[in-house]
């Protein structure tokens, strides 16, 4: 059922196109941090989406790989300031950038980044069109990760913006809100590349941002439900990650603030208000959040989302691009890892 080996083949097309834009116009000074991101490895689902949707459409792999590889950098790039605005020190098992090379050097490869995608896009058929839609959608992530800082519930006192807008009170729709600016929007912008690489017909191209807004959405809640009752030997992340991050803006925490009676949420709450979160605490909170339907219903969401995005793919033609697609839909909405 799911297209793992194919998505490798296809995002095998990528990485040499990611150095090509990384490297043109670079020091050889600076050649180990620029490349030091990306070396580090990834799922590379949003470029295989250009690529599969590309093909969907009447496209080649060829069309679409300038702008496979600007969604790759995107989300690389958004990864790099991520970590910084987290204070993240890992990622996938080393060192995230700024920890290896510093802050400035890590803000400096950010900006580079920026700038690679923009040479990247200016390869795609209509750089233009292409440009304002990667603008837009950077702006949107930007919001997402805004609502996402302020759905914390402790730290960032240094920080006046922050406390002073910080949300308390987080709804579903505040949720969803956020998860499709900070992943669903790219995700997305993925899918739309794709189809405008293979020039398709603007109902096909339609088909495609239903199916990559849903199947962001979908990915998302994954995340979330991974943070928190995921295997670290199958992800290589630390469950409750989110909870030591104060973070409201959890599917499974909200709906378990949904579920619990006031006293129980008063003592969840107050773990996650905690400038630090001690170990025992931590366990506490997975305690309470797993005598809950939490999980069943943030399960529930997901599948949701992901049948929305396999709907929309019945108005594309019936190829080998549009069952890929439908195969990776069916595989976030069930991916342990």
């Amino acid at each position: 059922m799911v297209p793992l080996n194919e998505l490798l083949r296809l995002s095998a097309h990528v990485e040499p196109m990611l150095e090509k834009y990384l490297l043109k116009d670079t020091d050889p000074e600076f050649r180990e941090p620029v490349l030091y991101q990306i070396k580090a490895g990834g799922k590379r689902l949003r470029p295989a989406l250009t690529l599969v949707a590309s093909i969907a459409t009447g496209g080649s792999i060829e069309d679409a790989l300038p702008a496979a590889a600007s969604v790759e950098l995107a989300h690389n790039y958004s990864l790099i300031l991520d970590d910084i605005i987290d204070h993240s020190e890992l990622r996938r098992g080393r060192p995230t950038l700024w920890k290896r090379y510093g802050l400035a050097t890590a803000i400096l490869v950010a900006v580079h980044y920026r700038e690679s995608i923009a040479q990247a896009i200016e390869e795609t058929k209509k750089p233009r069109e292409f440009s304002e839609i990667m603008a837009r959608t950077l702006k949107l992530l930007v919001e997402g990760e805004r609502l996402d800082v302020l759905f914390e519930q402790a730290g960032r006192q240094d920080e006046p913006y922050v406390v002073e807008k910080r949300r308390r009170v987080v709804t579903l729709n505040d949720y969803l809100d956020m998860v499709y600016k900070k992943t669903g929007a790219l995700i997305e912008t993925s899918c739309i590349f794709g189809g405008l690489s293979a020039e398709a017909e603007p109902s096909w191209i339609k088909a495609l941002e239903e199916y990559g807004r849903n199947i962001g959405i979908a990915f998302q809640v994954g995340d979330d439900i991974i943070d928190i009752f995921g295997r670290e030997e199958a992800t290589g992340k630390k469950v409750g990650k989110d909870i030591e991050e104060h973070k409201l803006g959890n599917i499974v925490i909200l709906l378990t603030a949904d579920e619990l009676a006031s006293r129980e949420w008063r003592e969840l709450a107050e773990i996650l208000a905690k400038d630090v979160v001690p170990p025992r605490d931590l366990e506490r909170a997975l305690q309470i959040i797993s005598s809950t339907r939490s999980r069943e219903r943030a399960e529930e969401l997901r599948k949701r989302y992901a049948n929305a995005a396999i709907s929309a793919l019945q108005r594309l033609p019936a190829n080998e691009g549009t069952s890929m697609l439908k195969s990776l839909a069916e595989f976030v909405a069930t991916r342990e890892f």
